[in-house]
């Protein structure tokens, strides 16, 4: 007979794999209304199901423009038609969603193909779809240099041209999910973008054997997904002489002495995690470039899309704290989890990645109720501190009255610590990290071609930055401008935000966890790159030209270690001398 567990599972299964259809068919809206990578509201309630309208109408006329221009470009490198490089661009795209993407070229590719064929640039297009829109009294937001005619001139002939067309329009998430049979799993994605649990947790211990959904690409991989007192980073129970109970892959006895192999190789070696609490930085978020540049696009440049959009566009498994992974997405793998579990294999699997879009001092005090750490049962963890940016970045207009305060910033982040001084295990510590200074981005970028505009020399990213400060969302309008005296005001407050991390660090003491301050090591990391023969602009993204890079996370890691090791190394914990053992015996226990 089956066990109950089984059935479930299968019936798990199948809802995962219609969640995961689901989840990429209504990426755009999910992702531009739930886990936008600019910065969420502040507060420490969880995101609002219905971002500001304003904001959302933004990311739509966005992603317009982008999948607009890749068409375009598409059909101008492949000298064909319109309509075959919609067709050519659908058949990029992995095969279970190939149909969505039909349905979308049948509604929309006709005015596409029309407008294009007429001269017309991707924004005035998607303002004559009306999937850019200009509000009263608002700009006319564009990502390109205006036709010849004028934009608004260009708008009005292609209005004409539009007028005997159907009017358009954008079902959206809410609508999708009124239907009766999507609704509970629609309220399962919902979940999991105002949680940041996984999605796939069997036995709701917060850790799963899923990878994406925020699955073990964020936390470590559970190694028994039906016994809520298994999971990584637990204190072994009888020193797994039976089974793994922490999942760190040594378990059993040695038939030499009789002795447990966790307590012979891990007793008394400062076993401990890594938790990161963080925002897109930390997340480490990623849009691929190959997607936008036609002249490298083909079938395998997307093949990685449906695991992209189930990780909200964020690349955990590769990250500066939590990576685990070889990267794929151009670099190297370095992270503080990976030094850690080669410090001590003790501590496989132990890791978190508590970061999300957006995230700021003040939401992290909703996100922070997703840690996993029983106090009684759990070993100690390393936590970093980093929200590197949110806190004063925000795409509003007046955007230096939007920026945390220092008031603000110490109350959030006390909050924070307290609440860590109620979950974490004693022997505990905590790092707290400055925030960068973005100024940064505009120096190394503003004059060179973004990967849509590398094709015809006419989109650079002082252009995209302008774009995005028009439809208001920016993810920093006070770094991401040509407005030196701006820039410096940002800096400011973020140097005074970081003093307010140092000053804690300093005066502060708490009963469970010793605490330490860390500046934002770029300085440090574009000379150790420079020493590498690279250049500066290849640390951040080329996509969105704003968040670091796979080498600034590499390299970051390395300083963050050095510093450690050279100034708390108690905070690192011992080298465990029976490392060699444990590979012997348990190769790469059980993985990741």
């Amino acid at each position: 007979m089956q066990p109950p567990w089984s059935s479930q599972a299968s019936r798990m299964r199948g809802s995962r794999q219609t969640f995961l259809n689901l989840f990429c068919i209504l990426w755009l809206p999910l992702l531009l209304k739930a886990a936008s990578s600019s910065p969420l509201p502040h507060g420490n309630d969880p995101p609002s199901p219905a971002l500001q309208s304003g904001l959302y109408k933004g990311h739509t006329c966005v992603g317009c423009v982008l999948v607009v221009s890749v068409i375009e470009q598409l059909a101008q490198w492949h000298n064909s038609t319109v309509k075959a490089a919609v067709e050519r661009l659908c058949n990029y795209i992995p095969e279970k969603l190939q149909g969505f993407c039909y349905v979308l070229a049948e509604l929309y590719g006709p005015h596409i193909a029309e407008l294009i064929d007429k001269e017309m640039n991707a924004d005035v297009v998607c303002h004559s779809l009306k999937l850019c829109k200009q509000d009263p009294g608002q700009p006319l937001c564009h990502l390109y240099p205006p036709p010849k005619v004028g934009l608004s001139t260009a708008l009005r002939k292609a209005k004409r041209i539009m007028k005997n067309s159907k009017e358009l329009i954008f079902t959206g998430f809410s609508s999708v999910c009124a239907f009766p049979l999507l609704d509970n799993l629609c309220e399962k994605i919902k979940y999991v973008i105002r949680n940041k649990l996984p999605f796939e947790d069997f036995d709701g211990d917060k850790f799963s054997t899923f990878p994406t959904l925020r699955g073990y690409h964020w936390r470590g991989r559970d190694c028994d997904d039906k016994n809520t007192t298994v999971y990584p980073g637990r204190r072994p129970d009888n020193w797994d002489v039976n089974s793994d109970s922490n999942c760190n892959g040594i378990w059993g006895v040695d038939p030499k002495d009789g002795i447990p192999y966790e307590e012979k190789f891990c007793k008394g070696s400062d076993s401990q995690g890594v938790v990161l609490l963080g925002d897109s930085a930390g997340a480490h978020f990623h849009i691929p470039p190959e997607w936008m540049t036609v002249t490298e696009m083909s079938a395998k440049s997307f093949a990685n899309l449906p695991m992209a959009f189930t990780d909200e566009l964020d690349w955990p498994q590769f990250s500066e704290i939590t990576g685990f992974l070889n990267s794929t997405i151009g670099g190297w793998t370095d992270s503080l989890y990976l030094r850690l579990r080669q410090r001590n294999r003790c501590n496989h699997r132990d890791l978190q990645n508590i970061s999300q879009n957006g995230g700021s001092s003040g939401n992290l005090l909703y996100l922070i109720k997703s840690l996993a750490r029983n106090q009684l049962l759990d070993y100690p963890a390393i936590v970093i501190y980093a929200t590197i940016g949110n806190d004063v970045c925000n795409g509003n207009r007046d955007t230096l009255a939007h920026m945390t305060t220092p008031k603000e910033m110490l109350s959030n982040v006390m909050q924070a610590l307290r609440y860590l001084d109620t979950r974490l295990p004693n022997g505990s510590h905590v790092i707290l990290t400055g925030l960068v200074d973005g100024r940064f981005l505009w120096d190394n970028l503003h004059e060179r071609y973004h990967p849509l505009g590398q094709l015809n020399r006419d989109v650079t990213y002082s252009q995209l930055y302008s774009f995005l400060d028009c439809l208001q969302v920016s993810p920093c309008s006070g770094w991401l401008t040509p407005n030196e005296t701006l820039r410096n005001l940002t800096s400011e407050r973020a140097l005074q935000l970081s003093n307010v991390l140092k000053e804690i660090a300093t005066s502060e003491k708490f009963a469970n966890f010793d605490i330490f301050y860390m500046d934002f090591p770029l300085r440090q990391t574009a000379e150790e790159w420079r020493k590498m023969g690279g250049q500066p602009w290849q640390l951040i993204e080329p996509v969105d030209g704003f968040h670091p890079s796979q080498i600034a996370a590499a390299l970051g890691t390395s300083i963050t270690w050095q510093k450690a090791l050279h100034e708390w190394p108690h905070v690192l914990g011992k080298e465990n001398p029976f490392n060699h053992q444990i590979e012997a015996i348990f190769k790469d226990q059980g993985g990741h």
